[in-house]
């Protein structure tokens, strides 16, 4: 539950709490599953389900479980950080992914996560995909995204327990400030085996018409093997082709030639 107002949780959070029930690894729910994720009496849920299956944002399946709805993914395309940002991103995208091969990936910052918008596949898995969340000090679009966000923004970050998911995850504030720092000095992020030891990305960030960081681009390949810094050039020319045609001043100042198909 990602409520935190105080007092008796209104009708919405309630609501809110049933869809927020659902998560990659259970992406069907039985209604008594519901109830106890959520902490809601079953009776409660069934009539908020019930709502919920007539609206189209969730679907009974043969099972007699439920899961999301196309309705959701209707108005989930209305973010503003959604379907603009994505489709101005894409050809580039596109370009980076056929030049590498490998997976590219598309983000915004939602503290203390990034959400991904967007993942072209490569042969190689990754941990991430279209519409998840990963915490941002430990992958290479969140340390992008995190060294040119608003200061309070990366506070709020720094003061958060950080989760720790291999030996090598930055799990502390002195160090996250160390890496940010050196992320603002270079322009891109190296993330490596911070999520799986097996994988590591480059991640640079894309800049908006009033040249904040409004998402960030990576190239997420495997571990061994490869020099991350033979990819630096390609995530860099493809971050600044999509800031150019989101309008960037610090993009035209540059005068960068536009590197996707746009």
């Amino acid at each position: 539950m990602r409520h935190n107002a105080p007092g008796t949780p209104s009708v919405a959070d309630r609501v809110l709490d049933v869809l927020d029930a659902f998560s990659a690894e259970r992406p069907e729910l039985t209604l008594s599953e519901l109830s106890r994720r959520t902490g809601l009496p079953l009776s409660t849920t069934h009539r908020i389900v019930g709502g919920l299956v007539r609206r189209g944002a969730l679907e009974r399946a043969d099972s007699g479980r439920y899961r999301v709805g196309l309705w959701l993914w209707e108005v989930a395309s209305l973010a503003p950080h959604g379907l603009g940002l994505r489709d101005t991103a894409m050809p580039f995208l596109e370009d980076l992914h056929e030049a590498t091969r490998q997976n590219v990936q598309l983000a915004v910052l939602d503290a203390p996560d990034v959400v991904y918008l967007e993942r072209l596949s490569g042969h190689t898995p990754v941990p991430s995909r279209a519409g998840g969340r990963l915490p941002a000090h430990a992958t290479g679009v969140g340390l992008a995204l995190l060294a040119h966000a608003p200061a309070n923004v990366a506070e709020r970050v720094l003061a958060r327990p950080m989760k720790r998911f291999t030996d090598k995850t930055i799990a502390s504030p002195e160090r996250l400030r160390r890496v940010l720092a050196d992320v603002r000095r270079e322009g891109v992020a190296i993330s490596d085996g911070q999520i799986e030891l097996v994988g590591l990305s480059v991640a640079a960030p894309v800049f908006g018409a009033e040249d904040t960081a409004v998402a960030a681009i990576s190239v997420a390949v495997p571990a061994t093997g490869t020099d991350p810094r033979t990819l630096v050039p390609a995530v860099r020319a493809a971050a600044r082709g999509i800031s150019r045609t989101l309008g960037a001043p610090r993009a035209k100042r540059m005068g960068l030639a536009v590197g996707g198909r746009g």
